[in-house]
């Protein structure tokens, strides 16, 4: 086997006069290309003479215009064998060029970037004498801690990694990538590539080096769980996926992607970079938990900027005349002046809301009483039908969406507590008012803003999906939408009062909805149009790059707050291990039924796994008898 030693020369530093190719892989599912990568490659110019961007899957003919603005060569290739044959691809796309140059830089677009300057890393790592260097590393993981199941050596990440000429032009390289299977699976990908790649090249004699060693920082991870810290460090780049990651793990690491976001600001790099990429790509309860996207607005305006005005509306629909005045007052809390939308399902409402109107003359306040022809769908028909030509055109910045509500059904307390959670946390006064509506003049790239998800009172926490989640699928799916899914709780404005961008919300109101779509008996059930599209407002917003964030006033904060913490402690009091432990256990275990029998014995065979072939023969016998038990409980429950 050729090794480094049959390698001519010795491991070189990177001279001056000596050229840098660069070959970066994008992935986007619709075929954008966002402004972040435009950004990382402009900046990686400098320091590269030659850059190769490779497109898998599908490409707009828009972005590979901008692409070509900014790259040599543009490779639009299948999306087959992720980024590591995106890599190959750029590296056979160059293969009879490379002797040009003294180093190849293989890197993605999993990372946002400069954050800080490239040139002291290029700098660092041109000075000293090395066949091929990372920005981050990972250490050596022992079997009984690994995810894989296996030993996982030292490696550095495969994001970034720079290949001296010594290395790429070595017969060890050309077989190893010859050799490299197509990798489709991102485990596989793991473990066949990016774990193995350092100790495969380093074990036959090329040397390697770390711009910024995990050993540095306390957490095996730190490009994920220190990234703020590696920014201060001078590491010019910040990973995607701090910002997205698991929040149940960013908790465990008291990693807070909040802060991370606040010290890449700091930096100067625009947060309107990473936003949009993370709303189109995330699940966004995801997003808004790691992000920390939760404002408690204080009761006095020091948010909006009145030089800056925007043009607001709010959109009222009123079916309880009894409530027009409460609706009228918080509306008027409104900063300047402000159109309100009405809208009412008959003449004789509409009359009466009219009278109340006239009795409390407000300046700046433009009024719109509209009758619909049909009150099916209610709130929701009367917003995306009544009102579409509000959200459709370009007339206002911010719509604030509330109605009269009363859940006559769950009791007049758990009713009313809902209706105030809701009013309460986006209309309380005007000075918060004035700054919810500030959020939107501070961030291009705010989408919406509401109250949190409901849930004293409520059995919403885990199950918020109910039965809308398959109805959902289909009309995402109508309506082009492919942001992922919420796996728990979906992040919507449960209770349908919201502040939203009107751009936000267009892909909603382009579909030509029908008031019929809304009728018949199961029309306010779960499953039910209005159901789904209570729980759509995030999903549009994200998939137009928009985020969501949510507002509390101090008070609820504090109500909510103690509420779960002391809900959270009590579910978790009785399972073993930390916070993420019990979590894993729990989803490991799966649904729990009622509490039968049958229902144990499926979760303690989904706990260990069917299958599991036990050490001592007294686990054996008793997973036997275990798997009898089940099969015949199991048995007796279809009878039933």
């Amino acid at each position: 086997m050729t090794d480094a030693a049959n390698s001519p020369g010795e491991p070189k530093r990177f001279l001056e006069g000596d050229r840098r190719a660069v070959v970066y892989v994008i992935y986007d599912k619709r075929g954008r290309v966002d402004d972040f990568v435009l950004h990382a490659l402009r900046a990686l110019r400098e320091h590269a003479q030659h850059i190769v961007a490779v497109v898998n899957g599908e490409l707009l003919p828009e972005a590979r215009e901008a692409l070509r603005d900014v790259a040599d060569d543009v490779l639009q290739r299948e999306n087959t064998g992720l980024d590591i044959w995106g890599q190959k691809a750029g590296l056979d796309l160059l293969e009879n060029r490379l002797a040009e140059f003294g180093e190849v830089v293989l890197t993605n677009d999993t990372w946002f970037g400069p954050v800080r300057p490239f040139a002291p890393i290029f700098e660092r790592m041109d000075a000293t004498a090395v066949d091929f260097w990372g920005l981050t590393d990972h250490p050596r993981v022992e079997v009984d801690e690994s995810w894989t199941g296996e030993v996982i050596p030292y490696h550095l990440q495969s994001f970034w990694i720079a290949v001296r000429k010594r290395m790429f032009s070595s017969e060890v390289w050309r077989e190893y990538w010859r050799d490299l299977p197509v990798l489709d699976d991102w485990r596989e990908a793991v473990t066949r590539h990016e774990v193995t790649f350092t100790e495969h090249f380093a074990s036959r004699g090329f040397t390697h080096e770390v711009g910024f060693p995990y050993a540095d920082y306390d957490t095996e991870n730190p490009s994920i769980f220190n990234a703020d810290a590696m920014l201060d460090a001078g590491c010019p780049v910040v990973k995607r996926k701090p910002f997205f990651f698991w929040p149940i793990t960013m908790d465990h690491n008291a990693s807070i992607g909040r802060w991370t976001l606040e010290k890449v600001e700091q930096y100067g790099y625009p947060r309107e970079l990473i936003l949009p990429n993370l709303a189109r790509n995330s699940p966004p309860r995801d997003l808004a938990t790691d992000i920390g996207a939760l404002e408690i607005l204080p009761d006095r305006a020091l948010l909006y900027d009145e030089s800056s005005s925007l043009r607001l509306a709010v959109v009222a629909h009123i079916y309880y005349v009894d409530m027009t005045e409460d609706m009228l007052r918080r509306a008027d809390m409104m900063p300047g002046p402000y159109d309100l939308i009405i809208t009412t399902p008959d003449a004789g409402r509409a009359e009466a809301i009219a009278d109340v109107v006239a009795r409390f003359p407000r300046e700046g306040r433009r009024v719109d009483i509209r009758v619909l022809p049909s009150n099916n769908g209610r709130d929701q028909s009367a917003f995306l039908i009544g009102c579409r030509d509000v959200i459709m055109d370009d007339r206002y910045d911010v719509l604030v969406k509330i109605h009269t509500k009363r859940t006559p059904q769950q009791g007049y307390a758990v009713g009313q507590h809902f209706a105030s959670q809701q009013l309460d946390n986006l209309l309380p006064n005007a000075g918060y008012v004035a700054n919810l509506i500030g959020l939107f003049q501070r961030e291009p790239t705010l989408g919406l803003v509401y109250p949190p998800m409901i849930h004293i009172g409520h059995g919403t926490l885990g199950h918020a999906w109910w039965g809308n989640r398959e109805r959902f699928i289909e009309v995402a799916e109508q309506l082009g939408m492919r942001v992922p899914l919420d796996n728990g709780s979906p992040l919507a404005p449960f209770g349908s009062m919201y502040a939203a961008r009107p751009r936000a919300l267009r892909s909603l109101a382009e579909r030509p909805w029908r008031y019929e779509d809304f009728g018949g008996k199961n029309a306010y059930r779960d499953g039910g149009l209005a159901h789904v599209l209570e729980r759509m407002p995030s999903y549009v917003a994200a998939e137009d790059g928009y985020h969501t964030r949510h507002a509390l006033t101090a008070e609820y904060a504090a109500l909510s707050h103690t509420s779960l913490e002391f809900k959270v402690d009590e579910m978790a009091a009785t399972i073993p291990g930390s916070l993420r432990d019990k979590v894993i256990f729990i989803h490991r275990a799966g649904w729990m039924g009622t509490g039968r029998l049958s229902d144990f014995i499926a979760m303690y065979r989904r706990y260990h796994g069917r299958d599991r072939d036990p050490e001592t023969g007294r686990l054996r016998r008793l997973d036997r008898i275990l798997r009898w038990l089940s099969d015949r409980a199991i048995r007796s429950a279809e009878a039933a």
